[in-house]
């Protein structure tokens, strides 16, 4: 017996409608809240799919952006192709048009539309999950002509980048281990202390050896092995969140507009404990430690993992 979704056909005992797949709880903050109900419902909808991925998928393909456009006419935060919509685009909000720039559509239809490319590929050896993933990116074709993922450069990037960044999304299940980098990019931080902030700054020698706020963080996790992203709001998607009285030093914390929203964060500091981070706060002022406390918005914490 075979369910059709949208002009697929999958097998019906691997879909039963949102709330079949494994129960993966979403990190407080992780998903903007707006699209938060959707991620947890529709990201349990197959067994390769957990809302964890679903999330990390949707970042990387529009970075939580509705309004999203490629080069290649990949549209809306799904970045659907108009020729995959048109065969997988659903209309799950139920207003009568399945709209690909709207997000209770868009979301929605990625998960069915993954879950639909588990279903070709369920008979492919290995990790169905990869297996998924890779179909999403090769197309399921060249999964079963490779019996796994194939050997594609960009292929294995996207399914280890989503993979990796599942577990920025995932709430952790138990005790966060200490980054083993974390002493080596304070250490760093400590050096630069007393050095004038400048907007956009790397700490090249064209910026006078000076920082912003994520442009310290990124230089000090890069002197050992861990490389970062270069804005904030990227930066909290690099490891795992540990809850405020589970800090550590070396984690990154972070500062929002709106504490619903990590597109907002605007500001980032490295912990050293007792309260204190290090950081390079705005133009004027010079890296130093300053409470955590000393800013009304905190958002949150990431553990940097290489």
């Amino acid at each position: 017996m075979a369910l059709l979704v949208v002009g697929t056909y999958v097998a019906a005992s691997r879909l039963g409608g949102a709330g079949v797949g494994p129960a993966v709880a979403l990190a407080p903050g992780a998903v903007p809240a707006q699209y938060e109900k959707l991620v947890r419902q529709w990201g349990r909808l197959c067994p390769e799919l957990n809302p964890a991925l679903l999330a990390a998928q949707l970042y990387q393909e529009s970075g939580w952006n509705p309004d999203a456009r490629s080069p290649a006419d990949a549209r809306g935060i799904g970045q659907f192709i108009p020729g995959t919509w048109a065969t997988h685009g659903l209309d799950a909000n139920g207003d009568g048009r399945a709209n690909v720039w709207d997000p209770e559509d868009a979301i929605p239809s990625a998960a069915s539309y993954d879950c639909a490319l588990a279903g070709y590929v369920e008979d492919v050896p290995g990790d169905p999950t990869a297996n998924m993933l890779a179909a999403y990116n090769a197309g399921p074709y060249a999964v079963i002509k490779y019996a796994g993922v194939p050997p594609y450069a960009e292929t294995r990037n996207y399914v280890q980048r989503i993979q990796s960044l599942e577990d920025s999304f995932a709430q952790p299940l138990e005790r966060l281990s200490p980054s083993k980098q974390a002493a080596g990019a304070i250490n760093f931080a400590q050096e630069k202390l007393g050095t004038p902030y400048l907007w956009g700054g790397d700490g090249t020698p064209e910026d006078g050896g000076r920082f912003d706020c994520s442009g310290l963080t990124k230089a000090a996790y890069a002197s050992v092995g861990v490389e970062l992203p270069r804005v904030a709001n990227d930066q909290w998607n690099t490891g795992p969140h540990p809850a405020r009285d589970e800090l550590l030093p070396g984690d990154l914390v972070f500062f929002a507009h709106d504490l619903g929203d990590p597109r907002s964060i605007h500001h980032v500091g490295i912990y050293v404990g007792g309260g204190y981070m290090i950081d390079a706060p705005y133009t004027g002022a010079v890296i130093r430690f300053s409470p955590i406390d000393s800013l009304p918005d905190y958002f949150g914490a990431t553990r940097p993992t290489a």
